[in-house]
């Protein structure tokens, strides 16, 4: 392992800039004290704070450069307060949840304090010059999930460096010379996460530096229990880099050593910068002085021999200790800065408190004069003064106070129409719109390029289109996206050399070149990241997970990251990655996947699409690569073989998201179906028709978005009876579907019978085909229920059969 320990000034700028790193790490500092305060004080939920890790995260910032980017956690505070894209009002912004992105940039108050991330985009959903910016992918809570996203931000860098055709995209890279820095503390290392997304790393030889805060305790608990050896460092050191072979370079230093913490970022990062070579950079001796968060104590759990040794070598007490050594300032002058330093924080919290208060105190002084009016004329005028009473000598009151105020008001005259309650009324739906885009906005694209907004383009044939296999008509589609646009690539396990298992790539790696369509490894959790990563930066991935059954792995992934991305930083980042997969039905337990409830009830803020067949599949590919969008496409695992007309605009035709489509039209039963089951259904539809029943068939193509302009409807008045048809197992999507109709859709109001359901048994699939024939619905099934529906209508002309 590489040691820096020599004590020397060579890699510092200046006395002016380590004076200058010292006056960050106290504000940082006084931040957190004051953070803890003001959660205790009532004036916020919660608090985590970087306390004790402020050298460490300023000394990674001087080697942060315009174009880099962060993936990171939750105590990164003084790094992106040293990088310059963190003001302490910001910070306290964050933790009172203020809802303006002027005020609050990282998250418009849905994240909560010490999630931090540039904005990427701007208002019109158009990328900003990355290059010309020092970028921070947006956090999440959950430990080590933003690995896999610092993979795909490393790895982009690796495509633009490597790939000529994207040289022309300057507001992404500069040829590839941008540096990801990832930051964990030690005990999140022993999740999969951090260890697949290493190992990958080491494989893809990508430009990372991967920095682990070591304070020796994930909240109560000692490395002991974490990490063999009680070091990642040690336990990762197979991994290290020979002369011989590839893997990533590992180096440790002390997080109270501010020297030696320069010294060791610098290496790190010109290792990463040069030679695309990741780096793990081990911090040791770092110190947690306020505990984990203001949920407890770490008196508790840390002796006091531990805690001595903690106030000993806090970090910001051992460079004051430095600097007095070095003779660089006096200890007059010190005091000066940390003074100085405490009241810029003091500063930044009551303006941030000011600018949060205000923004709600417009709104609660005309609430209290409306409420204050109606009770003027009104018999419950004792009640209504009260709450307005309450309204405006209540401590700290917030919007939900607000709103709790206007309609118990409303309720207590529900009875007094008049003019000054009518205008409470507006008041309180006009409130409702502005909470609607502060508290639930953004969780799809809402800019032009919308998947939802792409104009859409009809398949043309002619007498020249040839009946193909419909994995032909997806490598055509794939063929002319990877032609037209060079930031598209695809990757994923047997993605490249063969073209995926399933043809759908075939001779394209050959074609486009290893940069376009490659392999990885089974990784399906960084896989996924690779793609959330890749797409921050600029790039279309189309990532694959090669069976529907094996998305599990990478759901954390999915669900915390990347479906609540463009949401948790209320349109400030985006990742349109497109990703691919297959299932419904083939063989066994294991690949037979339809676990559609799981995935869009796991997945708001992805769409999730069900295309019957390929051509289908394609026109929708074809969509999402013109918009910023993400989505899942799940295709017919048994219908790569089975033959389609191939379009003659295959690259250009555009199916809609959110439009379903009637694929059989009858008059007595209304079968809502995707996927597989169209075929199924289409096939026991002609079965019945032999026996005088009439099944329309009504394709929903998508889940997530679902029925956009509600024309299911329309079938349902004509047949006044439904059937909705998945595999999933029993209340899976059926249950989904079914509120879509019943409940938005009111066609109860339409219904002659009550509605039914088809789905898969409770149990996964068993394997072969009487395996499959008794666990998911069959041609049988289907007949039989619409059958038992029409026998109950009219027994005699449809007696019961068995």
């Amino acid at each position: 392992m590489v040691k820096v320990s020599e004590k020397s000034t060579s890699t510092m700028s200046s006395k002016k800039e380590i004076l200058n790193d010292y006056k960050i790490a106290i504000e940082s500092r006084e931040d957190s004290y004051i953070g803890r305060k003001e959660v205790f004080m009532g004036k916020a939920k919660f608090g985590i704070f970087g306390d004790g890790k402020e050298l460490p995260q300023i000394a990674m910032a001087k080697v942060f450069r315009n174009g880099d980017f962060r993936s990171g956690y939750y105590r990164d505070q003084t790094f992106m307060m040293a990088i310059g894209e963190l003001t302490s009002q910001q910070f306290f912004a964050q933790l009172y949840a203020h809802t303006s992105v002027a005020d609050e940039p990282a998250s418009a108050g849905r994240m909560m304090n010490g999630h931090f991330g540039t904005r990427s985009i701007d208002e019109n959903g158009d990328w900003k010059d990355l290059t010309k910016m020092k970028n921070s992918s947006s956090d999440i809570s959950c430990t080590a999930g933003q690995m896999p996203r610092l993979l795909g931000l490393a790895y982009a860098s690796k495509l633009y460096r490597n790939n000529p055709a994207l040289k022309k995209y300057k507001q992404f890279s500069a040829n590839g010379n941008e540096v990801a820095f990832g930051t964990i503390g030690n005990a999140s290392t022993s999740e999969g996460h951090f260890l697949e997304a290493m190992n990958a790393a080491g494989v893809l030889q990508v430009p990372l530096v991967m920095a682990i805060w070591d304070d020796e305790y994930g909240i109560s608990v000692p490395n002991e229990f974490h990490t063999t050896k009680g070091s990642i460092s040690k336990a990762l050191s197979g991994l290290q880099r020979t002369a011989e072979e590839n893997g990533f370079e590992i180096m440790t230093t002390r997080g109270w050593d501010y020297v030696d913490l320069c010294k060791t970022f610098e290496k790190a990062e010109k290792i990463a910068r040069n030679e695309h070579v990741p780096v793990l950079v081990h911090v040791l001796e770092v110190t947690q002085p306020l505990g984990h968060s203001t949920s407890g104590s770490h008196e508790r759990y840390k002796s006091k021999e531990r805690l001595d040794w903690e106030a000993k070598f806090d970090c910001i007490k051992k460079m004051r200790e430095w600097i007095l050594d070095e003779k660089l300032a006096t200890s007059k002058e010190l005091d000066a800065i940390e003074d100085e330093a405490k009241q810029l924080a003091k500063t930044a919290r009551m303006e941030a408190w000011r600018a949060y208060t205000a923004a709600i105190d417009t709104d609660l002084a005309s609430l209290i004069g409306m409420v204050e009016t109606v009770a003027e004329r009104s018999a419950e005028k004792s009640k209504l003064l009260s709450i307005a009473k309450n309204l405006k000598e209540g401590l700290n009151i917030n919007k939900l106070e607000m709103t709790r105020g206007a309609k118990k008001a409303l309720r207590l005259t529900r009875q007094e129409p008049s003019r000054s309650r009518d205008l409470l009324i507006h008041w309180l739906k006009k409130n409702e719109e502005k909470r609607y885009d502060e508290y639930s906005s953004h969780l799809y694209s809402e800019s032009k390029y919308s998947a939802l907004a792409i104009g859409t383009e009809a398949a043309r044939y002619s007498d020249q289109s040839k009946m193909v296999d419909g994995r032909e008509v997806l490598q055509a589609c794939f063929d002319e996206a990877l032609h037209r646009n060079p930031l598209v690539f695809a990757f994923g396990e047997d993605v490249g050399k063969i073209g995926d298992v399933n043809q759908g790539f075939a001779g394209l790696q050959e074609k486009y070149g290893e940069w376009r369509v490659t392999d990885t490894g089974i990784r399906e959790t960084t896989i996924m990241g690779q793609g959330i990563g890749a797409a921050l930066r600029g790039l279309r991935p189309i990532a694959e997970i090669q069976y529907l059954d094996y998305l599990l792995y990478a759901v954390q992934t999915l669900s915390d990251d990347l479906a609540s991305l463009h949401y948790r930083t209320k349109g400030g980042q985006k990742a349109p990655l497109i990703i691919r997969s297959r299932g419904h039905r083939l063989e066994g337990v294991w690949h037979s996947g339809s676990p559609m409830g799981m995935i869009i009830n796991a997945l708001r803020g992805i769409y999730v699409l069900v295309p019957r067949n390929m051509t289908q599949a394609a026109g929708m590919y074809n969509t999402l690569l013109e918009s910023d969008d993400t989505a899942l496409m799940i295709e017919c695992l048994n219908g790569y073989r089975l033959k389609e007309r191939m379009p003659d605009n295959v690259g250009e035709f555009k199916v809609p998201l959110g439009i379903p489509e009637v694929i059989r039209e009858g008059a007595d039963v209304t079968i809502v179906t995707y996927g597989s089951m169209c075929r199924i259904v289409m096939d026991a539809a002609s079965e019945l028709a032999n026996y005088g029943i009439q099944v329309e068939i009504v394709d929903v193509q998508t889940l997530l978005p679902f029925d956009r302009h509600q024309n299911i409807i329309s079938s349902i008045k004509k047949t006044n009876r439904l059937i909705v048809a998945d595999e999933d197992v029993p209340g899976g999507a059926s249950a989904y579907i079914l509120e879509k109709l019943v409940v938005e859709q009111e066609c109860f109001r339409y219904l002659d019978s009550q509605p039914m359901t088809i789905s898969a048994k409770e149990h996964r699939p068993a394997y072969g085909s009487d395996g499959d024939y008794y666990s998911k619905p069959s041609v049988e099934t289907v007949f039989d229920k619409v059958y038992e529906m029409m026998s109950e209508v009219d027994p005699e002309s449809y007696p019961e059969i068995y």
